[in-house]
């Protein structure tokens, strides 16, 4: 499921290519026909990201809500910015099965993840990326919820959770029920809202972080990676773990979204030479310290990574260092 990351970067595309004109929006697959329809047309003012929620607002007061959900991801067509981690995934934002960025993919420009350069591209998953647009916009391919069109870019979007127009007062609901999303909220006053949160809750530690709202963002990867970085038992309740610790694993969460958001992979092993780096970018299997590692050795003790089911997700810890 794509996590926090994925989707601050997406809102912030949107920010870069579809704000300030208006905007044709229509849906192919034709289920998001009426929600379309009361956005075709109108201008897109404003593109925000809260944890895994999407929010786009229009003109005339209605918003576009978006939940990727496990399956859910936007293609990019046009004028667009590109790095070498959206390059590599063809375009798409969103699910990406965690394909690897590989450095100098995006043959139009030197690597610099965090500084995309802008070119004309066609991205989907059945054309090279790069190739020119032969004609604007290209045809919708596969199951298209919703496109979105500006005289240089298109948007579509496949498989979300959610898809959905709502009023202001709606998104306000919606928004109230996470917990603090630190490029959003002030650091400071969510770290206390953070751990008054965790400390009261006689839960699990790594079921809270996965609870949108305790905190928003944080998916299955980046609870696994937060709680070995702690050395923090999955299981502990909240309530009993030290405050100390409660505040690490939000700077640290601080730390590794900002990460995150600049290269579009999450990279969660600090202080790598820049061939492992390089090796992290472009591959899951030399990215993390536990997660989907199951059978295999500790990266700092050697004891085999353990793995269960826990609120109907997999979680996977070291039994050793995690104790």
């Amino acid at each position: 499921m794509p996590e926090g990351h994925s989707v601050h970067r997406i809102a912030r595309q949107f920010a870069r290519h579809f704000l300030g004109e208006p905007v044709a929006v229509s849906s192919p697959q034709g289920r998001f026909a009426a929600g379309a329809a009361q956005l075709d047309g109108h201008t897109i003012v404003q593109s925000r990201a809260v944890g895994k929620q999407m929010i786009l607002e229009f003109d005339h007061g209605l918003w576009l809500r978006i939940h990727l959900g496990m399956y859910g991801a936007w293609d990019f067509a046009g004028e667009i910015d590109v790095d070498d981690t959206l390059a590599s995934a063809n375009g798409r934002m969103g699910q990406t099965a965690q394909r690897g960025t590989v450095v100098g993919s995006h043959e139009d420009s030197p690597w610099s993840i965090g500084a995309p350069r802008r070119a004309r591209l066609r991205m989907s998953e059945s054309e090279k990326l790069g190739a020119e647009l032969e004609t604007f916009p290209p045809e919708p391919v596969g199951q298209v919820r919703v496109r979105l069109v500006t005289p240089n870019t298109v948007a579509d979007l496949r498989g979300p959770t959610a898809c959905e127009v709502l009023t202001a007062e709606e998104v306000d609901r919606v928004l109230a029920k996470l917990g603090p999303d630190p490029l959003v909220d002030d650091v400071a006053e969510s770290e206390e809202r953070f751990v008054a949160t965790v400390r009261r809750k006689p839960t699990a530690i790594a079921l809270l972080l996965m609870d949108q709202s305790v905190v928003a963002g944080i998916g299955n990867v980046y609870r696994a990676e937060l709680l070995f970085r702690a050395r923090q038992s999955p299981f502990t309740p909240g309530r009993d773990v030290p405050e100390d610790t409660v505040r690490e694993l939000w700077r640290d969460w601080v730390h590794l979204l900002t990460i995150g958001v600049e290269t579009g992979q999450m990279l969660t092993m600090d202080g790598l030479d820049d061939e492992a780096y390089a090796r992290a970018l472009a591959s899951r299997d030399d990215r993390h310290w536990v997660y989907h590692r199951t059978g295999e050795p500790c990266r700092v003790c050697g004891t085999a990574i353990a793995m269960t089911e826990l609120g109907g997700r997999k979680l996977y810890w070291c039994p050793t260092d995690q104790a």
